[in-house]
Protein backbone atom coordinates (compact mmCIF):
# COMPACT_ATOMS: atom_id res chain seq x y z
CA UNK A 1 0.00 0.00 0.00
CA UNK A 2 3.29 2.51 1.29
CA UNK A 3 4.34 1.78 -2.64
CA UNK A 4 1.12 2.65 -4.15
CA UNK A 5 0.93 6.14 -2.02
CA UNK A 6 4.72 6.65 -2.97
CA UNK A 7 4.11 6.30 -6.72
CA UNK A 8 0.86 8.63 -6.03
CA UNK A 9 2.57 11.12 -4.57
CA UNK A 10 4.96 11.06 -7.17
CA UNK A 11 2.54 11.40 -10.13
CA UNK A 12 0.97 14.45 -7.83
CA UNK A 13 4.53 15.76 -8.58
CA UNK A 14 5.71 15.82 -4.79
CA UNK A 15 9.19 15.74 -3.58
CA UNK A 16 11.34 13.16 -2.28
CA UNK A 17 12.36 14.70 0.80
CA UNK A 18 8.12 14.75 1.38
CA UNK A 19 7.45 11.30 -0.10
CA UNK A 20 10.23 10.80 2.75
CA UNK A 21 8.49 12.46 5.24
CA UNK A 22 4.64 11.06 4.78
CA UNK A 23 6.17 7.84 4.63
CA UNK A 24 7.82 8.01 7.57
CA UNK A 25 4.90 9.20 9.31
CA UNK A 26 2.63 6.49 8.23
CA UNK A 27 4.86 3.96 9.28
CA UNK A 28 5.08 5.66 12.96
CA UNK A 29 1.12 5.69 12.79
CA UNK A 30 0.55 1.83 11.60
CA UNK A 31 3.21 0.82 14.75
CA UNK A 32 1.24 2.63 16.99
CA UNK A 33 -1.88 1.99 15.92
CA UNK A 34 -3.55 -1.26 18.25
CA UNK A 35 -5.20 -2.67 15.35
CA UNK A 36 -5.57 -3.48 11.70
CA UNK A 37 -3.42 -0.13 10.09
CA UNK A 38 -5.90 -0.88 7.22
CA UNK A 39 -9.17 -0.42 9.80
CA UNK A 40 -7.95 2.53 11.30
CA UNK A 41 -10.62 5.12 11.51
CA UNK A 42 -11.46 8.78 12.82
CA UNK A 43 -11.00 7.74 16.42
CA UNK A 44 -7.67 6.00 15.96
CA UNK A 45 -6.41 8.77 14.15
CA UNK A 46 -7.33 11.24 16.86
CA UNK A 47 -6.14 9.03 19.38
CA UNK A 48 -3.32 9.01 17.48
CA UNK A 49 -2.97 12.83 17.35
CA UNK A 50 -3.69 12.91 20.94
CA UNK A 51 -0.79 10.93 22.05
CA UNK A 52 1.39 12.75 19.84
CA UNK A 53 0.49 15.72 21.93
CA UNK A 54 0.80 14.26 25.06
CA UNK A 55 4.09 12.75 24.52
CA UNK A 56 5.40 17.27 24.24
CA UNK A 57 5.53 16.57 20.62
CA UNK A 58 6.08 20.02 18.83
CA UNK A 59 2.49 21.80 17.17
CA UNK A 60 4.48 21.28 14.07
CA UNK A 61 5.63 17.71 14.17
CA UNK A 62 2.08 17.20 15.33
CA UNK A 63 0.80 19.08 12.34
CA UNK A 64 2.97 17.84 10.03
CA UNK A 65 1.60 13.87 11.19
CA UNK A 66 -1.96 15.49 10.29
CA UNK A 67 -0.69 16.54 6.60
CA UNK A 68 0.55 13.39 5.78
CA UNK A 69 -2.24 10.92 7.11
CA UNK A 70 -4.87 13.73 5.69
CA UNK A 71 -3.24 13.14 1.99
CA UNK A 72 -2.75 9.20 2.91
CA UNK A 73 -6.83 9.19 3.21
CA UNK A 74 -7.26 11.31 -0.10
CA UNK A 75 -5.21 9.26 -1.95
CA UNK A 76 -7.04 5.83 -0.49
CA UNK A 77 -10.67 7.92 -1.91
CA UNK A 78 -11.71 8.24 1.88
CA UNK A 79 -11.16 12.14 2.91
CA UNK A 80 -14.21 12.20 4.83
CA UNK A 81 -12.28 10.08 7.51
CA UNK A 82 -10.42 13.43 7.96
CA UNK A 83 -13.58 15.36 8.49
CA UNK A 84 -13.38 15.94 12.08
CA UNK A 85 -9.65 15.53 12.96
CA UNK A 86 -8.64 17.94 15.49
CA UNK A 87 -5.28 18.61 16.51
CA UNK A 88 -3.11 21.43 17.74
CA UNK A 89 -2.43 24.09 15.15
CA UNK A 90 1.25 24.42 14.06
CA UNK A 91 2.64 28.26 15.40
CA UNK A 92 1.78 30.69 13.36
CA UNK A 93 5.23 31.33 11.43
CA UNK A 94 5.03 32.03 7.84
CA UNK A 95 8.04 31.90 5.69
CA UNK A 96 8.46 32.80 2.27
CA UNK A 97 8.77 29.98 -0.24
CA UNK A 98 12.17 29.82 -1.67
CA UNK A 99 12.88 31.35 -4.79
CA UNK A 100 15.70 32.12 -7.57
CA UNK A 101 17.32 35.38 -7.56
CA UNK A 102 18.03 37.06 -10.78
CA UNK A 103 21.87 35.91 -10.66
CA UNK A 104 20.71 32.50 -9.93
CA UNK A 105 18.10 32.60 -13.16
CA UNK A 106 20.66 33.98 -15.41
CA UNK A 107 23.03 31.02 -14.55
CA UNK A 108 20.46 28.37 -14.38
CA UNK A 109 19.41 29.73 -18.38
CA UNK A 110 22.90 29.83 -19.30
CA UNK A 111 23.76 26.26 -17.82
CA UNK A 112 20.85 25.44 -19.92
CA UNK A 113 21.78 27.13 -22.96
CA UNK A 114 24.86 25.33 -23.15
CA UNK A 115 23.81 21.84 -22.55
CA UNK A 116 21.78 22.62 -25.71
CA UNK A 117 18.46 20.17 -24.67
CA UNK A 118 15.85 22.39 -26.58
CA UNK A 119 12.76 20.22 -24.75
CA UNK A 120 14.73 21.20 -21.63
CA UNK A 121 15.22 25.13 -22.36
CA UNK A 122 11.92 24.89 -23.07
CA UNK A 123 10.28 23.85 -20.08
CA UNK A 124 12.41 25.48 -18.01
CA UNK A 125 11.44 28.83 -19.63
CA UNK A 126 7.64 28.02 -19.35
CA UNK A 127 7.96 26.55 -15.50
CA UNK A 128 9.79 30.31 -15.03
CA UNK A 129 7.55 32.22 -17.20
CA UNK A 130 3.28 30.75 -16.33
CA UNK A 131 4.16 29.24 -12.82
CA UNK A 132 2.50 26.24 -13.83
CA UNK A 133 2.89 23.17 -11.82
CA UNK A 134 5.13 20.31 -12.56
CA UNK A 135 2.18 18.09 -13.08
CA UNK A 136 0.20 20.55 -14.94
CA UNK A 137 3.51 21.18 -17.41
CA UNK A 138 3.69 17.10 -17.47
CA UNK A 139 0.28 17.18 -18.84
CA UNK A 140 0.84 19.66 -21.26
CA UNK A 141 -0.46 18.39 -25.19
CA UNK A 142 1.08 20.60 -27.96
CA UNK A 143 -3.14 21.42 -28.67
CA UNK A 144 -2.30 23.26 -24.94
CA UNK A 145 -0.08 25.79 -26.54
CA UNK A 146 -1.97 28.66 -28.84
CA UNK A 147 0.80 31.39 -30.24
CA UNK A 148 -0.89 33.04 -33.44
CA UNK A 149 -0.91 36.58 -33.76
CA UNK A 150 -1.06 38.29 -30.44
CA UNK A 151 -2.74 35.26 -29.23
CA UNK A 152 0.08 33.54 -26.82
CA UNK A 153 -0.71 31.79 -23.95
CA UNK A 154 -0.70 28.10 -22.91
CA UNK A 155 -4.01 26.46 -21.62
CA UNK A 156 -3.62 24.47 -18.13
CA UNK A 157 -5.95 21.67 -16.95
CA UNK A 158 -6.63 20.06 -14.15
CA UNK A 159 -6.80 16.28 -13.41
CA UNK A 160 -9.55 15.58 -14.84
CA UNK A 161 -8.80 16.91 -18.09
CA UNK A 162 -10.67 20.43 -17.51
CA UNK A 163 -9.80 23.80 -18.27
CA UNK A 164 -8.21 25.11 -15.32
CA UNK A 165 -7.20 28.22 -16.70
CA UNK A 166 -4.83 30.33 -19.30
CA UNK A 167 -1.77 31.78 -18.57
CA UNK A 168 -0.20 34.29 -21.14
CA UNK A 169 3.48 33.71 -22.38
CA UNK A 170 6.38 35.82 -22.66
CA UNK A 171 7.98 36.35 -26.05
CA UNK A 172 11.15 34.24 -24.42
CA UNK A 173 8.95 31.56 -23.77
CA UNK A 174 7.41 31.59 -27.35
CA UNK A 175 10.56 31.57 -28.69
CA UNK A 176 12.00 28.47 -26.82
CA UNK A 177 8.79 26.42 -27.40
CA UNK A 178 8.79 27.79 -31.41
CA UNK A 179 12.30 26.09 -31.72
CA UNK A 180 11.55 22.86 -29.64
CA UNK A 181 7.91 22.70 -31.13
CA UNK A 182 10.10 22.87 -34.73
CA UNK A 183 12.60 20.27 -33.73
CA UNK A 184 10.23 17.69 -32.98
CA UNK A 185 8.18 15.21 -35.62
CA UNK A 186 4.94 16.32 -36.72
CA UNK A 187 3.30 13.16 -35.59
CA UNK A 188 4.47 13.54 -32.13
CA UNK A 189 2.89 17.21 -32.46
CA UNK A 190 -0.71 15.72 -31.93
CA UNK A 191 0.30 14.71 -28.42
CA UNK A 192 2.29 15.56 -25.54
CA UNK A 193 4.04 18.61 -25.92
CA UNK A 194 6.89 17.38 -23.99
CA UNK A 195 8.20 14.14 -24.15
CA UNK A 196 11.03 11.78 -23.08
CA UNK A 197 13.85 10.01 -25.46
CA UNK A 198 11.84 7.08 -25.36
CA UNK A 199 8.76 9.15 -26.76
CA UNK A 200 7.20 9.05 -23.80
CA UNK A 201 5.00 11.63 -21.93
CA UNK A 202 7.20 13.54 -19.48
CA UNK A 203 6.61 12.67 -15.61
CA UNK A 204 6.84 14.99 -12.60
CA UNK A 205 9.68 12.54 -11.71
CA UNK A 206 11.85 12.70 -14.77
CA UNK A 207 11.52 16.56 -14.59
CA UNK A 208 12.82 16.35 -11.11
CA UNK A 209 15.56 14.44 -12.26
CA UNK A 210 16.62 16.71 -15.11
CA UNK A 211 16.47 19.74 -12.86
CA UNK A 212 18.57 17.82 -10.17
CA UNK A 213 21.98 18.25 -11.68
CA UNK A 214 21.08 22.38 -12.01
CA UNK A 215 20.42 22.23 -8.43
CA UNK A 216 17.15 23.33 -8.61
CA UNK A 217 13.41 22.08 -7.57
CA UNK A 218 10.50 22.47 -9.91
CA UNK A 219 8.92 23.68 -7.11
CA UNK A 220 11.30 27.01 -6.80
CA UNK A 221 10.82 27.86 -10.31
CA UNK A 222 7.16 28.49 -9.54
CA UNK A 223 7.92 30.21 -6.53
CA UNK A 224 9.95 32.39 -8.41
CA UNK A 225 7.54 33.11 -10.78
CA UNK A 226 5.15 34.20 -8.41
CA UNK A 227 7.42 36.21 -6.12
CA UNK A 228 8.33 38.16 -9.18
CA UNK A 229 4.88 39.11 -10.17
CA UNK A 230 4.57 40.56 -6.56
CA UNK A 231 7.91 42.56 -6.96
CA UNK A 232 6.72 44.46 -9.86
CA UNK A 233 3.37 45.66 -8.19
CA UNK A 234 1.01 43.02 -9.77
CA UNK A 235 -2.35 42.78 -7.50
CA UNK A 236 -2.67 39.66 -5.33
CA UNK A 237 -5.73 38.43 -7.28
CA UNK A 238 -3.93 38.22 -10.41
CA UNK A 239 -1.23 36.49 -9.03
CA UNK A 240 -3.39 34.04 -7.81
CA UNK A 241 -5.25 33.76 -10.86
CA UNK A 242 -2.06 33.29 -12.70
CA UNK A 243 -1.03 30.81 -10.13
CA UNK A 244 -3.88 28.52 -10.23
CA UNK A 245 -4.31 29.02 -6.34
CA UNK A 246 -7.56 27.99 -4.60
CA UNK A 247 -6.48 30.13 -1.77
CA UNK A 248 -5.30 33.62 -1.59
CA UNK A 249 -3.56 33.16 1.16
CA UNK A 250 -1.31 31.11 -0.47
CA UNK A 251 -0.33 33.93 -2.69
CA UNK A 252 0.05 36.36 0.46
CA UNK A 253 2.83 34.11 1.58
CA UNK A 254 4.84 35.83 -1.27
CA UNK A 255 4.42 39.48 0.61
CA UNK A 256 6.12 38.87 3.55
CA UNK A 257 9.38 39.88 2.77
CA UNK A 258 7.76 43.19 1.32
CA UNK A 259 6.28 44.43 4.27
CA UNK A 260 8.77 46.68 5.05
CA UNK A 261 8.57 48.07 1.61
CA UNK A 262 4.36 48.33 2.05
CA UNK A 263 5.26 50.26 5.06
CA UNK A 264 7.56 52.67 3.46
CA UNK A 265 4.69 52.77 0.78
CA UNK A 266 2.07 54.00 3.41
CA UNK A 267 4.50 56.19 4.98
CA UNK A 268 5.93 58.29 2.00
CA UNK A 269 1.90 58.59 0.77
CA UNK A 270 0.28 59.60 4.39
CA UNK A 271 3.30 61.35 6.29
CA UNK A 272 3.07 64.93 6.25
Amino acid sequence: MFQAFSEWLISEGKSENTIKTYIGVLSQFEGWCPGEFKEAGPVDIQNYLDYLEESQKSAGTIEKHYMAINVFYKFLGQPQVMLHIDRKLKEQKQEVPESLSLQEQERLLKDLETEGNLRNIAMVFVMLHTGVRVSELCDLNCSDVLIEGDKKYIVVRNAKGEVDRSVPLSNEAVQRLQVYLSSIKEKEQKTALFISSYGQRMTPRSVQYMLKKFDVHPHKLRHTFCQQLINKGIDLPIVSKLAGHKDLNMTKRYLIDKKLDLDDAIDQTFSK
